[in-house]
């Protein structure tokens, strides 16, 4: 506590002292005393002189005195009652704070980021320092060219999971249509959207290839009711990009959420996402730091369904890194080259 609390806390038991009964004794003692003083002076008597001038002094002595002892007794009754008082208040609150600061933790987000046109340069920075931190890097989302873009920023390796959306067929990017159309306005061509959505997926396979020497395995699991919500979660946070929300749902980057390591949703969604990924009516494949080309080109052809040449592997290459591209500049982050 600082000079000044004392200082005033000091002052106001000295005035309370003044206000109390005791006060009111004292002041009347002084009040005698200073009667006596004044009365000893105008008395010729030297025998009442004497007499008054006692009683002055005897007054004010025990007016001292008594001032003295009210002092002594109140600050000693305020160290022994009032000031542990404190002490039990302070602790109490402090074991207050401390659990609603865990409440806060288990059920709130870290981080709020709202709806935007443009990439958020400290959403993208926070992100990134996730990302070097941990060693799992679970994603769930469309098409998983965000993911294969932010493992391309460093040269750390990590074991990332991805989960997208089946391209077999329109019923894994319906829900991503509609969000599309929202934004873009209802005369937008929903058959454009569907084919657009389809070449996202196929160039994020082909990021993900590319950005196998950053990982120690890539498991991609392919569902065919994908969530509409994006999560990326890390060994100590998970983020969740809100395209379900209503809130903004006419931004290209919608509401996005940050919780901890130690929140509730952190273990849930992490339970979630395992459950699915080790479910067996999904489809599990497999890109290691040593999956060639042309493995490369038989996989995509079994996770698609469409047979991927040379010539259209160079195309979606050139996308991806166009992609990479506008998105590294756009969120201020700086893209390393990616390895074919």
């Amino acid at each position: 506590m600082s000079a000044d609390a004392d200082g005033f806390r000091n002052n106001s038991l000295i005035q309370d002292i003044f206000w109390t009964r005791t006060g009111l004794l004292l002041a009347l003692l002084l009040l005698v005393s200073a009667a006596s003083f004044g009365l000893s002076t105008v008395i010729d008597d030297d025998a009442g002189h004497m007499l008054v001038l006692s009683l002055a002094t005897g007054t004010l002595i025990s007016a001292v005195v008594s001032f003295g002892q009210t002092l002594v007794t109140s600050t000693a009754s305020q160290r022994a009652l009032v000031t542990p008082l404190v002490e039990e208040s302070r602790k109490a609150l402090q074991d207050l704070s401390a659990e609603y600061r865990a409440l806060s933790q288990e059920f709130y987000p870290t981080h709020v980021f709202e709806p935007t046109s443009e990439p958020d340069p400290v959403f993208n920075r926070l992100m990134m320092a996730d990302l070097h931190r941990t060693r799992q890097y679970f994603f769930r989302g469309f098409s998983g060219r965000h993911a294969a873009a932010r493992l391309l920023l460093s040269r750390s390796e990590w074991e990332l999971r991805a989960m997208i959306a089946d391209p077999k067929g329109d019923g894994a990017v319906i829900g991503r249509a509609r969000y599309l159309l929202r934004q873009k306005g209802s005369d937008c061509d929903y058959t454009s959207i569907v084919t657009e959505l389809h070449e996202e997926i196929r160039i994020g396979l082909v990021g993900l290839f590319l950005a196998r020497s950053r990982c120690s395995r890539i498991d991609i699991t392919v569902v065919s009711d994908p969530h509409l919500d994006r999560l990326e979660m890390f060994d100590d946070s998970v983020w969740l990009t809100l395209f379900s929300a209503a809130t903004g749902a006419t931004a290209p980057f919608p509401k996005s959420l940050r919780f901890s390591e130690g929140s509730f949703l952190y273990a849930m969604e992490r339970t979630q996402f395992l459950h699915v990924c080790n479910s067996r009516l999904a489809h599990h494949y497999v890109i290691t730091p040593d999956t060639s080309r042309q493995d490369f080109l038989h996989l995509f052809g079994r996770i698609t369904g469409t047979p991927l040449t040379d010539s259209g592997f160079d195309v979606l290459t050139e996308k991806f890194r166009a992609f990479q591209g506008e998105f590294s500049a756009a969120a201020e982050l700086s893209a390393a080259e990616p390895r074919s």
